[in-house]
């Protein structure tokens, strides 16, 4: 695999993860109107590795506070919000059941059949229109400290259409986020949290898989790690600057982005079918 592509695919994973603009659409449609060969399973685990790494370095802290108040520990952390909120960690578990579950039954179709790119357009402008309502009449308050088992479990549910290519994982969480009172950075930082063990558990599937098959072939070993620390490092400044962002700002220029990108992917699969 070239290294330009691996750089390439690199950087639009850790920019397209964390922004609701969907990592899945933009990973198909690159190599799609490139032209470009499969990269395959072990460099899809790469860049899914660096995600997880980049959720684990930016929230590090965090997850330790979580952690050890889940399992009862008094002091172990000082975030305020986190402390308003110890069982935490089991919403977080509960609320990553049904995207496990949805994996395990819809893993195939969103490798081969969802790859539709009138699937992927229409989901883009559908999930984008949903974004805006949810931005639009976004009032609500709360942090994280008083998000309850209700916003978790229907954020988690949210969770499960992400499968498909063009919904876009934080996307579609921030939006029910939105429309169950959080603020924009509270929606955001929860959806990352959740999205911790849905990727964890499908790293550690696929990691199982290239093992079963032999290893990290030896001419991926290269494009393996560039592509990992490319993702995990970029993806750990994207989180912050968008966090940042949506203190002060709104989701209007990521709906505008879905519609315009959205209308191409259709436009662009209209215009291939006519041409053949």
């Amino acid at each position: 695999m070239p290294l330009f592509q691996v750089i390439i695919l690199a950087v639009v994973q850790a920019l397209t993860e964390f922004l609701p603009i969907s990592s899945s659409a933009h990973l198909w449609f690159i190599p799609w109107i490139c032209k470009w060969q499969d990269p395959g399973l072990t460099f899809d685990v790469a860049l899914h590795a660096g995600t997880l790494l980049a959720i684990l370095i930016y929230f590090f802290s965090d997850w330790i506070q979580i952690l050890g108040q889940g399992f009862g520990l008094k002091n172990a952390g000082t975030d305020p919000e986190l402390r308003q909120n110890r069982g935490l960690l089991w919403l977080l578990a509960i609320a990553t059941v049904p995207v496990g579950i949805a994996g395990y039954l819809f893993d195939k179709q969103a490798e081969t059949t969802w790859r539709s790119p009138y699937l992927v357009g229409s989901l883009l402008i559908v999930v984008g229109v949903l974004m805006w309502i949810a931005d639009r009449s976004a009032t609500g308050n709360k942090g994280l400290g008083h998000v309850n088992w209700t916003d978790g479990i229907l954020i988690g549910l949210a969770q499960t259409f992400a499968i498909a290519p063009g919904t876009s994982r934080s996307g579609i969480t921030i939006t029910v986020g939105l429309f169950r009172g959080l603020t924009r950075e509270t929606a955001a930082r929860f959806s990352f949290l959740l999205s911790t063990p849905a990727i964890g558990g499908a790293v550690l599937k696929k990691f199982w898989d290239i093992h079963k098959e032999g290893g990290i072939p030896h001419d991926m070993k290269i494009p393996f790690i560039v592509g990992t620390t490319v993702s995990a490092v970029l993806g750990a400044i994207v989180i912050a600057v968008f966090l940042r962002y949506l203190r002060r700002n709104s989701l209007k220029p990521f709906v505008y982005y879905r519609f315009v990108f959205g209308i191409i992917v259709i436009a662009l699969a209209i215009f291939r079918v006519g041409a053949e």
